[in-house]
């Protein structure tokens, strides 16, 4: 597992096999653990079958009965989707606004991993039809958005568009700094980190606090050099994120 997204993925392959009681993802060790009943043969045909690099390490009896999820995570899950929901709105009017493709590419990303989350929040009981189907449609409504961030980037560096607000620029991505630094935090002391829904949510909003400080530099930039190149490179580089993401989300849908 190179990629806390790949977790999901892992997860929503082995959904359809009867007899799994439980995952236990190690992210930083690349290590599964699947608690199963008479399930061996079908776990490891469905890893090796998603190309990931996965092989069986070992098998054992366990005793292990009590895998209850601890409701706090949930909680967790749900606060910081809220916070990355709420950015995005944000964001997405403010860069319109201001014209800042910095802060539309940035508002998607929030979208984007406001999606992840969701679709790992309501997997949880779902119908493995639904999960695929939520999974593609929110794919493929990131590629939409993102093609749609490269056509206006393209069209501004071709054309003679205004200069971005700096200033909104750097106010509206210092708040969503703070916001992400605050989702980090509680992330952090949730006393829950090794487990894999957690690790992948401290690895996304980090990512987010180094896409926020990326937009702050480009809006300094802007103002120093009278131009809005600085904000349509952070823009570009935030949209090849979001498609990435958008990939990522779609393969979970197959």
């Amino acid at each position: 597992m190179d990629c806390p997204s790949e977790e999901r993925l892992i997860r929503m392959k082995l959904d359809t096999i009867q007899g799994i009681v439980h995952l236990d993802f190690d992210i930083p060790n690349r290590q599964l653990t699947v608690y199963h009943q008479s399930a061996e043969a079908e776990v490891t045909r469905a890893i090796e079958g998603l190309k990931l690099g996965g092989r069986l390490i070992q098998t054992e009896l366990s005793d292990q009965v009590d895998f209850e999820e601890q409701s706090h995570q949930r909680k967790l899950l749900w606060t910081v989707l809220a916070i990355n929901f709420a950015f995005f709105l944000i964001e997405m009017a403010t860069g319109l606004l201001s014209r800042s493709m910095g802060l539309v590419a940035d508002s998607l990303d929030m979208l984007a991993d406001a999606f992840v989350y969701g679709i790992s929040i309501m997997a949880v009981g779902a119908a493995v039809a639904k999960k695929k189907r939520v999974a593609r449609w929110a794919g493929y409504f990131q590629i939409v958005l993102a093609a749609m961030g490269f056509v206006e980037v393209l069209r501004r560096f071709m054309g003679q568009e205004g200069m971005p607000d700096f200033m909104t620029m750097i106010v509206v991505s210092v708040l969503a700094l703070i916001a992400n630094a605050f989702c980090l935090y509680i992330l952090q002391k949730s006393g829950s980190k090794e487990e894999a829904h957690m690790q992948a949510s401290l690895i996304f909003t980090s990512n987010d606090v180094i896409i926020n400080l990326g937009v702050i530099t480009a809006g300094v930039l802007v103002y120093y050099t009278h131009s809005g190149i600085p904000d349509l490179i952070i823009g570009t580089i935030v949209f090849l994120i979001v498609m990435r993401g958008a990939l990522r989300i779609l393969k979970l849908g197959r």
